[in-house]
């Protein structure tokens, strides 16, 4: 069947539909009125490229190098929670693009897919990201489940020090403990394929923490990991070591100074802080700050390949999604990630066409219009 999908637009759509109201509200959503997530999204469409004619642009590369490993193109997979809540087979799919595109796979600490499972499905290309979820014993305990998995890079997520309400999970009753309600029931049975696909594969639950004992809280405070912590854990991880969620040029000054590999600007997506700046907004100012070699990535309202591009002339060497992926999946599967993988791809390359470049490179900021007074 042809897919319908040819953006991240299509994909959202049509998940809207097919999706209960209890699991699209959960995925997208944001904290607060939602102001930063739109805030997110507008900050991409005020930023303009400046195209170029008459270059020679054939033939086009789209291969990035980052912390010493080279990937198809220059974006990836954010780490997302319980994606199977989507599709019950959500993390597999994801993994399996990330083996056959080559490109990075970050796995949530809420994942409901163990990290051993997903290094095996895409070997080299998982990186495993931490929640400071208490128990701290618990917590160390996946760094180094991880690091027996074989997974090389470690991503630490700091913009949530306590996890903000979202609304739209407490208006639909989305909680971690679902309880099923006369609205929840309706929902459900008003969307029969996907309640009949996720009853024959079972509720799906947090890989990483035991049924009994440290089970995953969803709302628990992950205020465990301060300055010294980190120090630590940049001491005890040999690997890569990726910070998450840094809007602050204070913070990834100190940060950079620790010897952490690589800052993740983001602002979560807008689902932690309703007021923050759009993390690509931060982008320009973070780059001149750390210097022209020091790894950026950047994630949180990238909906295209003409975004994806906007980040690295903007200062990125690297760009995540996160919603765009979950939308596929809900909309078509597997066969709706390869299709809005392939959009993107297609997309990226089109606009380096278009602004006269090769390779990423040689994007730079001159590759932005620059409107006279």
């Amino acid at each position: 069947m042809t897919s319908r999908i040819h953006c991240s637009e299509d994909a959202q759509q049509i998940a809207l539909r097919r999706l209960p109201k209890l699991i699209s509200g959960f995925v997208e959503g944001g904290t607060g009125r939602e102001v930063g997530v739109l805030n997110n999204t507008a900050a991409f469409d005020r930023i303009k490229l400046q195209a170029r004619v008459l270059r020679k642009v054939d033939p086009r590369s789209t291969v990035q190098r980052f912390l010493g490993q080279e990937y198809s193109v220059p974006f990836g997979v954010a780490p997302m929670g319980m994606c199977n809540v989507v599709h019950p087979r959500a993390d597999q799919f994801l993994a399996g693009m990330a083996k056959n595109h080559n490109i990075p796979l970050g796995l949530s600490t809420a994942a409901s897919t163990a990290v051993e499972k997903m290094q095996a499905i895409a070997p080299d290309r998982v990186w495993f990201q931490l929640y400071l979820v208490p128990p701290i014993d618990h917590a160390m305990s996946l760094v180094d489940r991880a690091e027996a998995a074989g997974c090389k890079t470690l991503v630490l997520t700091v913009d949530v020090p306590q996890i903000s309400r979202r609304i739209r999970d407490l208006r639909n009753g989305f909680e971690v403990d679902f309880k099923m309600g006369p609205r929840q029931f309706f929902d459900l049975a008003t969307h029969p394929v996907y309640s009949l696909r996720m009853l024959w594969a079972g509720r799906p639950e947090p890989a990483h923490f035991p049924k009994t004992g440290s089970k995953f809280d969803r709302s628990a405070s992950r205020a465990l990991a301060d300055w010294e912590f980190l120090q630590n854990l940049r001491d005890r991880w040999k690997g890569h070591l990726i910070l998450k969620g840094v809007t602050s040029i204070p913070d990834a000054l100190r940060i950079k100074d620790i010897g952490v590999d690589a800052i993740w600007v983001s602002n979560h997506g807008g689902r932690q802080l309703d007021s923050a700046p759009a993390s690509i907004d931060i982008l320009p100012d973070m780059r001149h700050a750390l210097g022209p070699e020091y790894p950026l990535i950047l994630d949180s309202g990238v909906r295209g390949g003409e975004d994806i591009l906007k980040a690295l002339v903007c200062g990125a060497n690297f760009v995540m999604l996160g919603r765009p992926w979950l939308y596929a999946i809900g909309a078509e599967g597997e066969s709706g990630l390869e299709s809005l993988r392939e959009a993107l791809t297609f997309d990226l390359s089109a606009a380096m066409a278009q602004i006269g470049v090769t390779n990423i490179s040689e994007v730079t900021k001159e590759n932005l219009v620059s409107f006279s007074e």
